[in-house]
């Protein structure tokens, strides 16, 4: 379908750019939907937009029109904005990242105390494979507009190398290797991401690198959090997270969790079990491993 008019859009950030649609037809691929549930959407869309309507406005309607079809679905369209509703601290995030290195092969420690040559330094995630270790920094943003600039990494890379300093120090090995990474759920600034390219820390962003960002990752390996859920309330799912329960995959194993934040329907759990196996079930994965080097 295409643009009957031109219409300006207002960006995340603020600035102003061309709407098109074909950022929302890749998007809904995406997430399952089919060639006509696309056509569908894509009318209604084109029925509501105006000049100078946000891209956040535009995101809002064609989920609310992909939830009615296939919740599941709109689920999976939702993953961006689930990741900013893991706060408002950044624990969840730092488990979402280390249930997602443990998948993948990793032996993984939440918020571990590390030992540097001048200062201790807590770390995000500690994972290692064999004797060789990846020290993390996660970086959880609430808003979409929040991005990491070339500070991030200068400061996180500092860090790292105290640490990996004092493990040199005391390994009789001094051919490991210990790399640093920094994970956020938004971007990285151009010049963040040379100077991690250089210095050679791992950076994974929302979309970056394009074939190994976070939500390439997340949806190979199906580990949705909580927050697309659309069968939940947002003080549902708040309650599930502070019980520790952040993938979908979590309420699949304990399903009695629902009856443990007040959802006693039998019909509203059916509802959300469909649900959650559906999203669980469907993924794509292929247990693609997150590539290693600068």
């Amino acid at each position: 379908m295409s643009n009957s008019k031109t219409i300006n859009v207002i960006k995340a950030s603020g600035d102003n750019a061309l709407f098109d649609e074909s950022k929302i037809v890749r998007s809904l691929q995406k997430a399952g939907a089919s060639d006509q549930e696309i056509s569908k959407i894509l009318k209604e869309v084109h029925a509501f937009i105006y000049d100078g309507i946000s891209t956040k406005e535009i995101y809002k309607k064609a989920y609310s029109f992909l939830k009615k079809s296939l919740p599941s679905n709109a689920a999976r369209y939702k993953l961006k904005m689930a990741l900013f509703e893991l706060g408002p601290t950044g624990y969840p995030f730092e488990k979402l990242i280390g249930e997602l290195m443990h998948r993948q092969g990793y032996k993984t420690k939440i918020g571990a105390i590390l030992k540097g040559l001048c200062v201790n330094h807590e770390v995000d995630v500690v994972a290692s494979k064999g004797d060789t270790h990846f020290l993390v920094e996660c970086k959880f943003h609430a808003e979409q507009s929040r991005i990491c600039n070339v500070k991030v990494p200068l400061y996180i890379n500092s860090r790292f190398d105290d640490i990996q300093k004092q493990m040199r120090k005391d390994s009789k090995d001094l051919s490991q290797l210990h790399q640093g990474w920094i994970v956020t759920n938004t971007r990285f600034s151009d010049d963040a991401m040379q100077y991690g390219r250089c210095i050679g820390l791992k950076l994974i962003s929302w979309d970056y690198p394009r074939n190994n960002s976070l939500k390439v990752q997340i949806d190979e390996n199906g580990l949705y959090p909580i927050t697309c859920l659309s069968t939940i309330t947002v003080a549902e799912k708040q309650k599930l997270l502070a019980k520790d329960k952040i993938l979908c995959r979590d309420i699949l194993k304990q399903p009695e969790t629902l009856n443990n934040i007040g959802i006693n329907s039998k019909t509203r759990q059916s509802n959300i079990l469909k649900e959650l196996r559906e999203l669980c079930n469907t993924h794509h994965s292929n247990n693609k491993p997150i590539q290693h080097g600068k």
